[in-house]
């Protein structure tokens, strides 16, 4: 009964967002990875990018990384970026442009996790499979009044219990998309207007005023700071950037260099660390700017970054730096902090 409730609701009430007019398996997949920890007001912009830039999965498969990357740059989660090129190259090579039908085929290609796999399956083949994400997680939470966390594998096999009822078998596209933008514009995090929601006198926390505190998460977030200070060096009309590596944030991206320490630090405190010293040995910069602290907020950590804009009259030194003409820094894809930086 709620679903076919909640259907309605979405045929009266839903957002006319261009990929809910298709059925083209690469063109959800692309939404979905898009919206996925993005408003849909910021992400639209990205995937009518995106798309113009890759229409197809063929255009993204023989596409370069930085390339794609650059496309990306804003959007954070590079991860996912990185994640859909390699799935697409392998969908090509092996799958030969087609993705599989059914979520059981989809969930075997590295990138594509269970939510993914289950929206490509539901709205583009048809298959009775729930989509399981935040707002649906919310949704279903209160509705039913789960108090088991949904982030511990007994509330979520809770949760899956109850969207596998839920679901409506005959138009699973439709029920999936529902529930998810009823969890986006009516079952909001906080101060949902409840008594205008069409599921009130069967929602449990409703019923039993525990709207606020459901759904119950276990884990908290442990936020960690770094202390990063990047050095925009001048040479001439030439700068230095670097890729960064595996095995740190923003893996393939291009940034300046830098210097990490553990505490916030000085200008005469750093010039004495030995990333310094590698840099500049014996040359003498000159320091043009510093700026003030910049914070930066990802998933898990706090960032403290300060730029420094310094002029040298020979090349620095240090592993990995490539030297390129300073007007070409717009070509390379950079984190979001660097990219404020150098429009400012």
């Amino acid at each position: 009964m709620a679903g076919q409730k909640l259907i309605a609701w979405y045929e009266v009430n839903k957002r006319f967002l261009p990929w809910r007019d298709t059925g083209d398996p690469y063109l959800i997949w692309v939404s979905e990875i898009i919206l996925q920890q993005t408003r849909v007001v910021q992400g639209l912009e990205y995937y009518l990018r995106f798309i113009e830039a890759y229409p197809d999965i063929f255009s993204l498969a023989h596409a370069g990384i930085d390339e794609v990357l650059k496309i990306w740059q804003g959007l954070g989660y590079y991860s996912r970026a990185r994640n859909m090129h390699s799935a697409a190259k392998y969908i090509v090579d092996v799958y030969q442009g087609k993705f599989p039908d059914t979520y059981e085929g989809l969930i075997t290609i590295k990138g594509i996790g269970d939510y993914t796999a289950s929206a490509i399956a539901s709205l583009a083949f048809g298959q009775a499979v729930p989509v399981i994400d935040g707002n649906v997680n919310r949704v279903i939470a209160r509705l039913h009044g789960v108090q088991q966390p949904i982030d511990m594998p007994s509330g979520r096999q809770v949760i899956r219990d109850h969207a596998e009822n839920m679901m409506v078998r005959n138009d699973p596209g439709t029920y999936n998309q529902a529930i998810m933008e009823f969890g986006a514009l009516q079952c909001v995090p906080k101060n949902p207007d409840c008594n205008n929601c069409i599921l009130n006198r069967i929602c449990a926390a409703f019923q039993c005023g525990m709207v606020s505190m459901l759904p119950v998460k276990e884990k908290s977030v442990r936020m960690t700071t770094r202390y990063i200070h990047y050095i925009y060096v001048c040479f001439g009309e030439r700068t230095f950037i670097r890729r960064r590596s595996e095995g740190d944030i923003w893996t393939g991206l291009y940034d300046f260099p830098m210097i990490e320490t553990a505490t916030e630090t000085e200008l005469d405190e750093l010039i004495h660390t030995p990333e310094w010293q590698a840099y500049f040995g014996e040359l003498t910069p000159i320091i043009e700017t510093v700026s003030p602290i910049v914070i930066h907020r990802l998933t898990h950590r706090i960032l403290k970054v300060r730029f420094y804009k310094i002029s040298v009259n020979r090349p620095v030194g240090g592993e990995g730096l490539i030297e390129i003409p300073a007007s070409d820094i717009y070509r390379y894809a950079v984190p979001k902090v660097i990219e404020n930086y150098l429009k400012q």
